[in-house]
C-alpha cells in the first residue's frame, strides 16, 4: 500500500508513502538509500524512537499516536543521532528534510492517511522509491 499523507488544513506532507510494519522492513527503514525524494516518506509502525546511524542525509521525523495525532515533531535530524522514546507513540513518519517546516505541521495535528494502490512489486533495475537514480 502506497500512502498520501496530509494535514488536517490540506497541507500534502507526501503522496507516496511507504509503510514499514514487518520486523525486517522496521530495521531497514532509509538504511542504504541516498536521499528521500520530496513528496515520499516511510510510515514505522509499532516505533516510538528511531536512529540515523548509517544514513547520510538529515529526514523530518513526526511521532504519532494511535489516531495519527503529532506527538513530537524533529527538523531536520541530522545522520547518525538517536532520538529517546516518546511516549505514547505508535508510529513514526520520516520526510525529506524540510517538509514540516514547509507544511506547517504543529504538535497536535492529526495527519490523514489515504491508501492507493502500490506501484508494480518489480521496478526496473537500478531504481528505488527512496533514492535518486545512479
Amino acid at each position: 500500500m502506497v500512502w498520501e499523507i496530509s494535514t488536517g488544513s490540506g497541507a500534502v506532507l507526501a503522496t507516496d508513502a511507504r509503510q514499514a510494519t514487518s520486523l525486517r522492513d522496521r530495521l531497514r527503514g532509509l538504511l542504504g538509500t541516498r536521499a528521500l525524494l520530496p513528496g515520499h516518506g516511510l510510515h514505522i509502525e509499532p516505533c516510538s524512537s528511531i536512529h540515523t546511524f548509517f544514513m547520510a542525509y538529515p529526514i523530518d521525523v513526526l511521532f504519532l499516536d494511535r489516531e495519527a495525532r503529532v506527538l513530537r515533531a524533529i527538523e531536520s535530524l541530522p545522520p547518525w543521532r538517536a532520538t529517546l522514546p516518546v511516549p505514547r507513540a505508535r508510529g513514526v513518519l520520516e520526510l525529506p528534510a524540510g517538509t514540516v517546516r514547509a507544511a506547517g505541521v504543529r504538535i497536535g495535528d492529526v495527519l490523514h492517511f489515504r491508501g492507493r494502490l502500490s506501484l508494480p512489486a518489480t521496478r526496473p533495475s537500478g531504481t528505488d522509491f527512496r533514492s535518486e537514480n545512479p
